[in-house]
């Protein structure tokens, strides 16, 4: 587990941090000019992905001899998702633990990846999303395009799909449930397919939507269902793995562009090490969490091989109808090297 060193941050000194963008503070460790910089993202403060955050700014200040001083601003302090990639975009923040998948707005083939089945193993998924494969290089570019520069992929988790209404054992039980859903057409169309009926809404929103049963039930992972607190508004979780989802650590590319090519390697490499040792932590704690959620309250219903099959085989029909929004040549190719693993 990543040390959690730095400071936590009152409400005083997150309201006097927001008017700044990079710039010269302090002195550093050699007696140079220090660069205060920001690092904001929408993951709670209990995650692997904050954890991985304070770990990669105290790493990146220790190996800058603290020329490059990064504070990180968790759980949505500076916004949701799409806040931070504008401002990203915009040069006004510097670095992000970032959700790609909830940038479609941004750019639609940003939640390329959230198409339905992709993987339903990580020994799949180590192999589709990261190297240079469609889904990596299209994420990176797409960021690129946006004035974002990727510097490493961790992970967020196999989503599922949680309610109060059944237990979902089957295709069949999705059908009816009032299901909120993220602003991604891969994730929607699916659910929508199935006869759920979909209503996308924003994270801050869905512990309400639920409590107030504006919504049966929701699809996120584990982790996110239990460090949100959305486990104590539901009664039923199921694993459908129907997406494996991934996010980015991103720099400005204004900001990238001011750093020499020394602090430019010392922070890439930095971010690819914290990066892999997050998806080691991530993995483990899926286990932690699955074991803890079914000891509780909330029944767990894990799908049959028979099951888990139908869900697959519907969602990989899904693609099709996608073809317009992310390309028939990107489909294909992710085709072809799933057909090269034998999946």
């Amino acid at each position: 587990m990543f040390p959690v060193s730095r400071k936590s941050l009152t409400a005083i000194a997150i309201a006097g941090a927001l008017t700044l963008t990079a710039c010269g503070g302090g002195e550093g460790a050699e007696g140079g000019e220090a660069t205060e910089m920001r690092l904001g993202h929408v993951f709670g403060v209990d995650s692997t992905m904050h954890e991985a955050a304070e770990s990669f700014a105290d790493r990146v200040s220790e190996e800058t001899d603290g020329r490059l001083d990064i504070t990180v601003f968790p759980a949505g302090q500076l916004g949701g998702d799409e806040a931070l990639g504008q401002d990203l975009s915009r040069g006004t923040l510097d670095f992000a633990f970032l959700n790609p998948g909830s940038l479609a707005g941004m750019d639609p083939l940003m939640d390329f990846h959230y198409l339905p089945y992709i993987v339903t193993d990580y020994d799949q998924a180590d192999e589709i999303f990261w190297g240079d494969g469609v889904i990596p290089t299209t994420l990176s570019e797409t960021l690129g395009e946006q004035g974002m520069t990727s510097l490493g992929t961790f992970e967020l988790e196999f989503r599922a799909v949680t309610n109060n209404v059944r237990p979902i054992e089957g295709l069949d039980d999705l059908s009816g449930l009032k299901l909120r859903v993220p602003g991604s057409a891969a994730i929607r169309s699916f659910f929508d397919a199935a006869g759920a009926q979909t209503l996308v809404m924003p994270m801050p929103e869905l512990i309400s939507g639920l409590q107030q049963n504006t919504v049966d039930g929701q699809d996120n992972g584990v982790l996110i269902t239990t460090d949100a607190g959305l486990a104590d508004a539901q009664e039923y979780f199921t694993p459908t793995r129907h997406v494996y989802a991934v996010g980015s650590i991103v720099i400005s590319s204004d900001v990238w562009d001011g750093l020499g090519e020394e602090d430019q390697q010392t922070v890439r490499d930095i971010a690819e090490d914290v990066a892999a040792e997050q998806v080691e932590e991530n993995r483990a704690r899926v286990e932690e969490y699955t074991a803890a959620l079914a000891d509780g309250d909330v029944q767990v219903t894990e799908l049959s091989d028979a099951a888990q099959q139908e869900f697959r085989e519907f969602g990989l029909d899904q693609w099709a109808a996608l073809a317009d929004t992310y390309g028939q040549d990107r489909i294909d190719q992710l085709r072809a090297e799933l057909d090269a693993l034998g999946s």
